[in-house]
């Protein structure tokens, strides 16, 4: 797919500070679609993502509370689509989600939490989706393979999310390690790859991952005390484009 520089290098800009209690020190990634249309990526806190695109705020995996960071949803806008990819409490917080819900909010999630929540737009493996404003997404797996780690995410139960806004492709892999099904995700302008083991992508594997995916931004997430600070250096040879926010 052909993107615009503008995408790669252009509005790439960063405001930078540590992700805490005040959503205004967020650290924000902006970047622009084939049409021009401007997409703003909040860091918020470990796997937890706000995405501005247009006039619609996206969320993936929203928590409250996390270790001694607190997110207060009531202090930003609302959500017009809220994601979630699987049960853990470091993914799906329903008070979170209350918090961020509307009149017209919709929810998207895997069957076990949309049973949870009472309700949802239930995506399994391999399911597509047309959204509000020409949104497009697909759930994709998310699972362990590492032996004596498979039952923390058991294959088939659990999404990652692949996003198509306008043309600009975001792959969301979930708590993931490096799958064979990675194989088949192609044309990703922004990932956001998951690293920490036990339960998710040693830093080994997700250089593998990255290298297979091929994304132009690539995010590592869900890093808790994981040393991500080699990434950047590790992938810069395969012209990956990695930062490091605030997604412990």
């Amino acid at each position: 797919m052909n993107k615009t520089l503008a995408l790669i290098f252009g509005m790439l800009g960063v405001v930078s500070s540590a992700c805490s209690q005040n959503p205004q020190q967020e650290e924000v990634d902006i970047f622009k679609t084939d049409g021009g249309k401007e997409v703003k990526l909040h860091a918020l806190v470990h796997s937890s993502i706000r995405i501005e695109y247009g006039d619609m705020e996206l969320y993936f995996d929203p928590v409250s509370k996390l270790g001694n960071k607190t997110i207060d949803y009531t202090s930003i806008p609302q959500a017009d689509l809220i994601f979630v990819t699987h049960e853990h409490g470091d993914h799906y917080d329903k008070e979170a989600i209350k918090q961020l819900t509307k009149v017209g909010t919709r929810f998207i999630t895997n069957p076990r939490c949309a049973e949870m929540q009472g309700y949802g737009l239930v995506m399994k493996n391999g399911d597509k989706e047309d959204l509000d404003s020409g949104i497009k997404v697909e759930a994709v797996p998310a699972y362990n393979i590492t032996e004596g780690r498979t039952q923390f995410h058991p294959k088939g139960r659990d999404n990652g999310y692949i996003l198509t806004l306008d043309g600009l492709r975001i792959y969301i892999a979930g708590d993931t390690e490096d799958i064979p099904e990675m194989a088949g995700i192609q044309d990703i302008d922004i990932a956001f790859l998951p690293c920490n083991q036990p339960y998710t992508m040693t830093p080994e594997q997700l250089i593998k991952a990255a290298r297979v995916i091929k994304p132009k931004v690539l995010f590592p997430y869900h890093y808790g005390q994981t040393d991500v600070s080699t990434l950047p250096a590790s992938l810069k040879e395969d012209g990956i484009d990695v930062r490091i926010r605030h997604y412990e």
